[in-house]
């Protein structure tokens, strides 16, 4: 199911969007959809690094592989984790 949304641009983002859309071949909601997914991500991987940076100031004696806590933490931080 989509929702449709709508957005107010100035001429310059509009721009700009329409550009984007023209380089990447895709529609304008597809650009839209990419950045909203990109900028997700980037405040999961912050996390992400949040948490790792808490579990190294625990100072545990036999801490878990980084593989294990890699997994751990996307597990933890995938979407819907925001809320």
């Amino acid at each position: 199911m989509t929702n449709r949304l709508d957005v107010r641009l100035n001429d310059k983002h509009r721009q700009r969007l329409e550009e984007l859309a023209r380089e990447k071949g895709v529609g304008i909601s597809d650009v839209v959809r990419c950045m909203i997914d990109s900028a997700y991500e980037d405040i999961l991987r912050r996390r992400r690094e949040q948490a790792v940076e808490r579990l190294i100031g625990l100072n545990l004696e036999n801490p878990p592989d980084p593989e294990t806590v890699s997994r751990e933490l996307e597990a933890a931080h995938e979407p819907g984790g925001l809320y």
